[in-house]
């Protein structure tokens, strides 16, 4: 499943891992500060401002702190790059793979985009800031937003919005051909290897469908993980900061940065409590695949042979089939009730959390919707496997199946339940 299209899978997501978190804590704590050194941002109208000067005005304070913003943000993304650029070069040169350009490149490059997508949802994320305060004082204060501030405000949300359409379906679209340059190194590596594979229940399905599924839930359960916790480097900060207007809660009372932790515990609480719901799904699903098969198996042998798809063998392949479906209902109906609750309340839990701050008045309409916003980009993030979980669920099913493959390629006993159907099969009708 891995292997096919990924040099040495374990090893290259581990150093992946561990070259992440390396080059994350080598930003805060050395290679920020060079870049006033080594920035090529004033090429492009983003180099780092000269020292303000003392006794500076307010707008002369915003204009330094703007170009400084933007100039940091200029020179991360040169270390961005850099970062990304050693680790793929050093992977293609000592562990070169035939599809190493799409399997590292290509995973290299989603990385890059995701985060760039959560940088726009950043700068979104302060412009309602803006645009609310402009709001509330143009109708507290009738006469006191020209019009010219106001439309523009909408124009420069747009240049936003617009970037941000145009980047993420072209995201999509290459990922999407991620996705089947994946399919196909299954499909080719399953196919040179077709003898020791065949004899397995529903091989064919396996290959042709399985494949396919297995790559498409597996990226997009990676670009969800990954987009998660880019959404918590970049958004968890930004509440911290936020939250300093928030001094207490209802029923805790004065507390510093709670909104912070209102957000972990009741993400961690949610994703516990779905977690229990659903514990019965993947074995579910995986069961769903197998009788479906069965049945399906059972009528592909009818249409050659005459002795199979009798009225009682079909009946009975059927009746599991449908004892299976019913228990998948029963189970989805609860896990979805308990999900969809959790969900809903969670809409509150921001305002709840504001009430006293809301009723005392101490902030903005502005700033309000910038925290009920970055709390939602965070709570969100945590609930990762809340959100993923029914996906999470098919993946498994879909991996139990392919497990067969691996298993025989590695000489290893079939799963189970391969081995009761190969069993099944010995006994049954002769051809």
């Amino acid at each position: 499943m891995f292997v096919s299209f990924f040099p040495r899978p374990k090893l290259l997501f581990a150093s992946a891992a561990a070259w992440t978190l390396f080059c994350i804590l080598f930003w805060y704590f050395v290679a920020k500060g060079w870049g006033p050194s080594l920035s090529i941002g004033g090429l492009f109208g983003y180099g780092f401002p000269a020292p303000l000067a003392d006794g500076a005005d307010e707008a002369a304070t915003a204009l330094f702190q703007g170009q400084l913003e933007s100039a940091g943000t200029f020179w991360f993304y040169q270390y961005f790059i850099i970062a990304i650029v050693l680790f793929v070069g050093a992977w293609m040169r000592f562990q070169p793979h035939p599809w190493q350009w799409w399997s590292i490149g290509g995973s290299a490059l989603i990385l890059f985009v995701n985060w760039f997508l959560v940088q726009l949802d950043v700068m979104i994320n302060a412009w309602f800031g803006t645009f609310y305060d402009m709001v509330q004082n143009a109708l507290g204060t009738p006469g006191s937003v020209e019009a010219s501030d106001y439309y523009w405000q909408i124009v420069t949300f747009l240049q936003i919005a617009l970037v941000y359409v145009f980047v993420g379906t072209m995201f999509r679209f290459f990922v999407s051909h991620f996705i089947f340059r994946w399919r196909t190194a299954m499909n080719n590596y399953y196919m040179e290897r077709w003898q020791q594979l065949r004899h397995i229940e529903g091989a064919a399905q396996r290959v042709q469908e399985d494949t396919m599924r297995f790559a498409q839930i597996s990226e997009g359960l990676g670009i969800s993980l990954v987009d998660s916790l880019m959404t918590l480097i970049a958004f968890l900060p930004l509440l911290w900061v936020l939250s300093a207007n928030v001094t207490e809660l209802p029923l805790i009372g004065e507390v510093s940065q709670g909104l912070v932790f209102v957000a972990i515990l009741w993400s961690v609480f949610g994703t516990a409590l779905v977690a229990v719901a659903g514990i019965r799904l993947p074995g579910l699903e995986f069961r769903n695949q197998r009788v479906e098969a069965a049945y399906r198996k059972e009528l592909v042998y009818g249409e050659d042979f005459e002795n199979r798809a009798e009225p009682l063998t079909v009946r009975e392949l059927f009746d599991h089939v449908r004892r299976n479906y019913f228990r998948l209902y029963l189970n989805y109906m609860y896990f979805n009730v308990v999900r969809i609750f959790y969900l809903q309340i969670g809409n509150l839990v921001p305002y709840i959390a504001l009430g006293p701050t809301i009723i005392s008045g101490v902030i903005s309409l502005g700033v309000m919707q910038q925290i009920i916003r970055a709390f939602s980009r965070v709570e969100n993030s945590f609930q990762y496997l809340i959100n993923s979980w029914t996906t999470i669920v098919e993946l498994m099913s879909v991996y139990k199946r392919l497990k067969a493959f691996e298993a025989t390629l590695s000489g290893e006993p079939l799963p189970e339940i391969d081995q009761r159907y190969m069993e099944r099969e010995a006994t049954g009708p002769a051809e």
